[in-house]
């Protein structure tokens, strides 16, 4: 907090930025993808031809623009997609923030890191997990749905993993969220992965749950309850009532997370499934 702002002079935001992106957020995030990105860093032939790359990548995927319309001005691109950074409605410049980190880096990048950071610092409602933008700001939550997308991504996991990264995309979708469905990736994910622990593929989740060992007699009471609840006839995973269906974001986000959280348990219950790599 400024001394202004310690002493009443300048206001304190006090609200997350949920349908807005205030200048102060966008003057932070442009300033790390500019110099990720666009600024000149040695001033040699291969730098050159690096921002070109970039720019090339944004102007044709993203823009969708046709590359022979594109000056090989590096200043006059970047300021094309300054102005547009600056002067597009709010969820666009998430659309290209998401771009930029499914079309250009690395989950571990330290680019994120500082991208989620300022998202943190500026109140936005929004952080990166995995490429997606999404209405989630508990770090502990976003730990959880990480970390299960993480320990998954192995061959013998590779069905939960579908499953976690699917929830998540129709979770965070800005546009046209689809939270029954998350529900039901979400619970499907748990569905495969005890399914794995057991070696029966047509398990249900009750039924499987009865047969692993170790697990904590409420949680085991808990997961049940959750599986029943989108599996009734009036519940999630029921073709015929699904337009009857009401599922709000509160219930998908915490079938996210619940269930990221029942994965990275059973993982850490049978570490000996990692063997299966």
């Amino acid at each position: 907090m400024r001394f202004s702002q310690k002493v009443g002079k300048t206001p304190v935001r006090a609200q997350l930025q949920i349908e807005s992106m205030d200048n102060e957020l966008r003057v932070a995030l442009w300033n790390i993808i500019y110099k990720q990105f666009f600024e000149k860093k040695s001033g040699l032939g291969d730098d050159y031809e690096r921002i070109i790359k970039y720019q090339e990548k944004i102007w044709a995927e993203f823009f969708k623009r046709p590359i022979n319309m594109m000056q090989r001005d590096l200043q006059a691109v970047t300021a094309f997609i300054y102005t547009s950074f600056f002067n597009d409605d709010w969820f666009l410049i998430y659309d290209f923030i998401e771009f930029i980190c499914k079309e250009m880096l690395s989950d571990d990048s330290y680019v994120i890191k500082a991208l989620n950071n300022i998202l943190e610092k500026e109140m936005s409602a929004y952080r990166i997990i995995k490429g997606e933008i999404v209405p989630i700001t508990d770090t502990t939550e976003l730990d959880e749905i990480e970390g299960a997308i993480d320990q998954t991504e192995t061959s013998v996991y590779s069905g939960v993993n579908t499953h976690l990264k699917s929830a998540l995309e129709k979770l965070s979708d800005r546009k046209n969220p689809d939270y029954r469905n998350s529900i039901k990736e979400s619970i499907s994910a748990v569905e495969g992965m005890v399914r794995i622990i057991t070696e029966d593929e047509k398990a249900t989740l009750g039924d499987a749950l009865k047969k692993i060992t170790g697990i904590h007699p409420a949680l085991n009471e808990g997961f049940n309850k959750l599986y029943g609840y989108t599996s009734d006839k009036k519940g999630i995973r029921h073709a015929l009532t699904e337009r009857n269906s009401s599922v709000d974001f509160a219930e998908a986000k915490f079938m996210m997370v619940a269930c990221s959280a029942f994965v990275n348990y059973l993982i850490m219950k049978n570490p000996h499934k990692n063997s299966g790599q």
